[in-house]
């Protein structure tokens, strides 16, 4: 026998190729008994179902969304804010049947290839696709305006014709530093996330040389209400293990002297609670010596007593969900809020 396809059960049967195909698309349409002997005899025939590619050639719709990463494909299962993004993305896709593409970009740890890899974005047979971290000019967003792939962002963007939810994390980076300021900290340490590996020997960074657009933004919100220059430190990306290479640098480098940081901010939780096992390891008194603050309110981050800015990650995904799924859903453009969590991790600059 030559290659089975729907013609030839429909033929076995005795129905139209619609029926078979409504067997598996609509079977509300048919019988239950109707159903199940085009099934069985499908079976037996050694018919596999409707081919998805052709379907979606035919109909234009991939019935999936995908979410573009910057990072390792391991950082979806592994960083608690992805995971509760994903989550969030996920409550909403599964009521429409609609399945999510996880598209990483290559990963590199220098700069000996500055050009992207896209040939994953040019690839992916998805319908919509959003970003978590994502630049809203890099070439892999372009590249997907150019194939027609729908996009909602999550970052701010002027642009009228833009989808996006986001929070403003410049404005939570000057609330942040309003507290500090209120608390007599004149002089912190920020920990920052960049592509080296997790754990990477911590060494000090120009503002500038943060990419990140969450933790640039965040950067620059500090800056503009802290009276001294901060000392920008980076282990490596966005893991516990950078924070407490950072850490490992504090004690090190800055932690004594008469212009000793009072307060070290981790410009996600993640980072916060990786440098905070090492302060509390080496007997360093939090918040006495030394307050530690973070960003996000990951779960992790309430047992630990960690002082946040709180945002809705689970909410993100989900309103990001609802707007690659609707493209006539209003609003288009979302601005969530960010909320000052203070536990016991912060307090009065010593001295």
């Amino acid at each position: 026998m030559g290659r089975v396809t729907a013609k030839t059960v429909a033929e076995a049967v005795g129905v139209s190729v619609a029926t078979v195909s409504n067997a598996y698309n609509r079977p509300g349409q048919l019988s239950a008994e109707l159903r199940a002997k085009i099934l069985a005899t499908a079976e037996e025939l050694g018919y596999a179902g409707p081919d998805a590619a052709a379907r979606a050639l035919r109909s234009g719709r991939t019935d999936a969304v995908g979410v573009l990463l910057t990072e390792r494909l391991s950082y979806a299962f592994s960083d608690p804010y992805a995971i509760g993004f994903l989550a969030g993305l996920a409550e909403v896709v599964e009521q429409r049947g609609t399945s999510i593409v996880l598209i990483p970009l290559p990963w590199t740890s220098d700069d000996s290839d500055p050009e992207p890899d896209l040939v994953t974005v040019r690839q992916a047979a998805i319908d919509a696709m959003t970003t978590l971290c994502v630049a809203d000019d890099h070439p892999a967003r372009v590249l997907a305006r150019t194939r027609g792939i729908r996009l909602v962002g999550t970052n701010i963007s002027d642009d009228p014709d833009e989808s996006w939810v986001a929070v403003d994390d410049e404005a939570a980076g000057r609330r942040l530093g309003e507290e500090l300021v209120r608390l007599g900290h004149r002089r912190i340490v920020v920990v920052a996330d960049t592509n080296a590996p997790a754990g990477s020997p911590a060494r000090r960074l120009p503002m500038a040389a943060i990419d990140c657009i969450d933790c640039a933004a965040r950067l620059r919100g500090l800056q503009a209400v802290m009276p001294k220059e901060l000392i920008v430190v980076s282990a490596g990306h966005n893991a516990t293990a950078s924070g407490a290479s950072a850490a490992r640098w504090i004690l090190d480098h800055v932690i004594d002297g008469p212009d000793a940081p009072t307060a070290m901010v981790g410009l996600s939780d993640v980072i916060a609670l990786g440098a905070l096992d090492v302060f509390r390891a080496e007997d360093i008194e939090v918040p006495g010596r030394l307050s530690v603050i973070g960003f996000d309110d990951i779960p992790a981050a309430a047992p630990a007593g960690l002082t946040t800015m709180r945002q809705p990650i689970g909410g993100k995904g989900r309103l990001v969900g609802e707007l690659l799924l609707d493209p006539e859903a209003t609003p288009r453009q979302v601005l969530l809020p960010m909320e000052l969590v203070a536990r016991s991790t912060t307090g009065p600059a010593a001295g």
